[in-house]
C-alpha cells in the first residue's frame, strides 16, 4: 500500500500552506452539525424499506436485529471516519482523506464518484421519494405509450428510461433547484432549513410512534414475537435472508459521513465533528427501532410483509386519514435529506478545484454569501439530469453500491496512517481499535460481493422476463471509471502552468 505524503495538495499544483477552506467561514454548531447527521440519513428508507425487509426474514425480532445490526455497523464506520475527522478537519471530508492516504488520484476518484453518483444521486433519490409523495395531493402529468417506453441500452450496463414518470421527475428537478438555491445565499441560511426540517421530520416520527401505541385500539404486544405463518427460512437460507434484508437497512443509514465534508465551516471541528457523527448515529438508530417497533405493535409480520408503504398503513390505523398526514411527514424528512445533502456535497468539489483536478472556477466561494457557489450550481444541474437515468431503486442500488466501496477504503485508511504517522497528534481515537474499523472493513467486502450477486441475477430474471434492466453496480463503477481522463487533463494542465516561459 503506498503511502502518500501530508503535502500531496502541493503536489497537485496548489500551496501546501494554502487552506482548502479558505473563503468559507466556521459557524455552524455542534447542535446543527448533529443535526446535518440525522437530517442526512433519515429520508425515505424507513418508510419505505420496513415491507420489503419483513418479506424477508419473516420475524418481528430478527427485522428489529437487522435494523439494529446495520445500526451498530453503521456506528462503527462513522466512528472510524471521525479519527480521520479529527486528524484531517478541513473542509472536503473524505476527499482530503484519500488524499493524505492513497494520494491524488485515488482522492481524485472519490471526488468524481461523489459528484456523478454518491451526493448527486442521493439527493436525487430523496427528491424522487418526496415527489412520489406530492402525487397524494396533486395528479401529476405522465407520457404514456411509446414516449414513456422509450430506452437507451448501456453495452454491458444495461437500460435507461428516461421519460419514465415524467411528472414525477419535474416535481423532483423543481425540489432539488430550489434547495440549491437556499444554500447558495449562506451556509448559516442552509444550516436553520436544516435545523427545522430535520426537528419537523423527528417530531413527526416520534408523533407516529406515540399514536402507535396510545391511538391505536387493534394493536398487540404479542405481534412483536409471533412469526410470520408463511415465511419460515432455515439454515443458509436465513442468513441470506438476513443479508438481503440489511441492504434495505443500509440504505436507510446511508449518508452519516456527509458533514466530514463541511469541516472547514464547523466550529471546532476537531470536537463536534467525532461528537454530531456519534450523537446523530444513536439518535438516527434509536428512532429507527422505535420506527419499527411501532409497526410491529400495530400490524403482524405478515401485513407489515405485504405493504409496500408501512408507516402509512401504521398511520390509517391511528386516525382517519393518516396516509396523508405520514405523506407530509415523508415529504418533510426527504426535504431535510436532500437539503443536507446540497448543503454539504459541494465542499468536496470546491476541494477538488482548489487542488486543481477540478474546473477552477468550482474552487471559488462567493464573495458575499461565503458559499462555494459554483459548485452548488454544477452539482444542481447534474442532479436534475440525473434524474433520467432512471428509477428510484436504480439511484440508489448504484449509490449505495459505490459509496460502500469508498468506505471500506476509508476504514482501511485508518490503518495505513497509524502505521505511517504514528507520532500525529489525534485529538480523537476510534474506541475498540483494531477491531471496530477492521470489522467493519470485513462486512463492507461481503456486502459488496453479495451486491453484485444480487444485481447479476436480478438483472438476468429481468432480461430472460422481457423487461428493461440494469447492473446497478456496472452502472456505478461505469460512472466512476469515465472520470480518469477528467483527471489526469487537469494534472497535465497544472504541470503546464507550472513549467516556467519557454521551457
Amino acid at each position: 500500500m503506498n503511502h502518500a505524503p501530508s503535502e500531496t495538495a502541493g503536489s497537485t499544483g496548489q500551496s501546501p500552506t494554502r487552506p482548502s477552506n479558505e473563503g468559507l467561514v466556521p459557524s455552524l454548531s455542534l447542535f446543527t452539525t448533529t443535526m446535518i447527521v440525522v437530517g442526512g440519513v433519515i429520508g425515505s428508507g424507513i418508510f419505505r424499506k420496513p415491507g420489503v425487509m419483513a418479506s424477508e426474514v419473516g420475524s418481528p425480532e430478527l427485522l428489529l436485529l437487522v435494523w439494529l445490526a446495520a445500526g451498530i455497523l453503521t456506528l462503527f464506520g462513522a466512528l472510524t471516519n471521525a479519527e480521520l475527522a479529527a486528524l484531517m478537519p478541513e473542509t472536503g471530508g473524505q476527499y482530503v482523506y484519500f488524499e493524505r492516504i492513497y494520494g491524488p488520484f485515488a482522492a481524485y476518484l472519490y471526488g468524481w464518484a461523489s459528484f456523478v453518483v454518491i451526493q448527486t444521486a442521493s439527493v436525487t433519490a430523496v427528491a424522487y421519494v418526496f415527489a412520489e409523495h406530492a402525487t397524494q395531493f396533486v395528479k401529476l402529468p405522465e407520457f404514456s405509450g411509446p414516449v414513456a417506453a422509450f430506452t437507451l441500452h448501456l453495452p454491458l450496463i444495461g437500460d435507461i428510461t428516461p421519460f419514465k414518470e415524467i411528472g414525477i421527475k419535474a416535481v423532483a428537478a423543481a425540489l432539488i433547484l430550489l434547495l440549491t438555491a437556499v444554500n447558495y445565499l449562506g451556509v448559516k441560511i442552509g444550516g436553520v432549513v436544516q435545523n427545522i426540517f430535520t426537528a419537523a421530520k423527528v417530531a413527526a416520527m416520534l408523533l407516529l410512534v406515540a399514536g402507535a401505541f396510545l391511538l391505536t385500539s387493534g394493536g398487540k404486544f404479542e405481534n412483536l414475537v409471533k412469526d410470520s405463518v408463511t415465511i419460515h427460512h432455515q439454515g443458509l437460507a436465513l442468513w441470506a435472508a438476513f443479508a438481503a434484508a440489511l441492504q434495505g437497512a443500509f440504505w436507510a443509514y446511508d449518508g452519516w459521513n456527509k458533514v466530514t465534508y463541511i469541516a472547514g465551516e464547523v466550529k471546532h471541528p476537531q470536537r463536534a465533528i467525532p461528537r454530531s457523527l456519534f450523537l446523530g448515529m444513536a439518535i438516527v438508530t434509536a428512532l429507527y427501532l422505535l420506527m419499527n417497533l411501532a409497526y410491529g405493535f400495530v400490524l403482524p409480520i405478515d401485513e407489515v410483509a405485504g405493504s409496500r408503504l408501512v408507516a402509512a398503513d401504521v398511520a390509517e390505523k391511528c386516525l382517519r386519514g393518516g396516509g396523508r398526514w405520514i405523506a407530509v411527514a415523508v415529504m418533510i424528512s426527504t426535504l431535510g435529506a436532500a437539503n443536507a445533502t446540497i448543503l454539504a456535497s459541494p465542499r468536496v468539489y470546491f476541494s477538488m478545484a482548489r487542488r486543481n483536478v477540478f474546473p477552477a472556477a468550482l474552487g471559488a466561494a462567493h464573495p458575499r454569501f461565503h458559499t462555494p457557489a459554483a459548485s452548488l450550481i454544477a452539482q444542481g444541474i447534474w442532479g436534475v439530469l440525473l434524474l433520467f437515468s432512471g428509477t428510484f431503486d436504480t439511484l440508489t442500488d448504484t449509490l449505495v453500491f459505490v459509496s460502500w466501496v469508498f468506505y471500506a477504503a476509508g476504514a482501511w485508511g485508518l490503518f495505513v496512517l497509524r502505521r505511517a504517522q504514528p507520532h500525529s497528534p489525534r485529538p480523537y481515537k476510534v474506541p475498540g481499535y483494531p477491531v471496530v474499523p477492521a470489522l467493519f472493513i470485513i462486512f463492507a467486502a461481503l456486502y459488496l460481493v453479495f451486491t453484485i450477486y444480487n444485481d447479476v441475477t436480478s438483472y438476468r430474471a429481468a432480461v430472460a422476463a422481457g423487461k428493461p434492466a440494469i447492473i446497478n453496480s456496472a452502472f456505478g463503477v461505469f460512472l466512476v471509471l469515465i472520470g480518469t481522463p477528467v483527471y489526469f487533463f487537469y494534472r497535465s494542465k497544472a504541470r503546464r502552468a507550472q513549467q516556467p516561459a519557454g521551457g
